[in-house]
This record gives structure tokens, C-alpha cells and sequence, in this order.
């Protein structure tokens, strides 16, 4: 039975550049971006799943987490529909030397998922940076969306 998911992600910046990670969804033949992070576990906060998801992700701690919004994300990836409700965090990367360059590296544990910096204004229909709403939740143009 389908459920919803509790997600939380994070939205280190740099300048007016965030950190996410590049994938593909070969159903859609569509590349897209996202910020790092990921399901919350029962028991856990949103905050220390995020902090959880970065170490395992890019092996990094957050500095300064806090929370800019919640988001409810409704959508169709990977020839399957899927709901969650997204923590958007902002924070600081622990280790500064992430920003100083531009492609940060992969996941671990993952198969080669990209991880970089890409500027706000750089996200469009053609390059959708997911969830629905971040952009616009990120430019302050709306405290969350339902």
C-alpha cells in the first residue's frame, strides 16, 4: 500500500549558489536536481535526520541547521506516483573545502550520483530542481506550500 514519506533535506548555500545532487529518470528521460537528505525515521527528528543523511551522503556534519519550511510533494518518478512531506533546512557545511569547488564529488554507497553546486536562477522546467515549491521557497517568495 502506497504511504507518504517524511523527508528532510538540506539547502547549504554559497553565494547564490545550493548544493544538490544531480540524477535522471530514464521513465521520463528527464535530469533533475534535488538537495541532499532523506527519509526520516520513525523516532527521529526532522533536524537529526538531516544531520544522519549528510554524514552517510557526503560523510559531512551541518553547522547552524534551521528550518525554513515544509513542503508536501506530490508526484510521478520512476513509472510510479510518490507523496512526501519535505523539511527544507538551511545550514553550513562543517567542512569548508566543499566550497571551494564546484563539483563537490558522488554519494556514497551510491552508483555515481553527481554531487555539485548549481545556482538558483540556473533551475528551469528543462532542469527541474526538486521538490515542487523549493525554488520559490528558497527565494523567499513563499514560507511553504501545500
Amino acid at each position: 500500500m502506497p504511504s507518504i514519506r517524511p523527508v528532510a533535506l538540506a539547502v547549504p548555500r554559497r553565494g547564490e549558489d545550493v548544493l544538490v545532487f544531480e540524477y535522471h529518470d530514464s521513465t521520463k528521460d528527464q535530469t533533475f536536481y534535488r538537495p541532499l537528505g532523506g527519509g526520516i525515521d520513525f523516532g527521529e527528528t526532522a533536524e537529526a535526520a538531516v544531520r544522519r543523511e549528510l554524514r552517510e551522503e557526503l560523510d559531512v556534519d551541518l553547522l547552524d541547521v534551521r528550518l525554513l519550511g515544509v513542503l508536501e510533494n506530490l508526484f510521478h518518478a520512476f513509472g510510479r506516483d510518490g507523496h512526501e512531506i519535505v523539511f527544507i533546512f538551511d545550514c553550513r557545511l562543517a567542512d569548508q573545502s566543499l566550497y571551494e569547488r564546484d563539483a563537490v564529488g558522488e554519494i556514497r554507497d551510491d552508483a555515481g550520483t553527481k554531487v555539485m553546486w548549481r545556482p538558483l536562477g540556473s533551475f528551469d522546467a528543462r532542469n527541474p530542481l526538486y521538490p515542487a515549491g523549493i525554488v520559490e521557497l528558497l527565494r523567499g517568495e513563499t514560507p511553504c506550500r501545500g
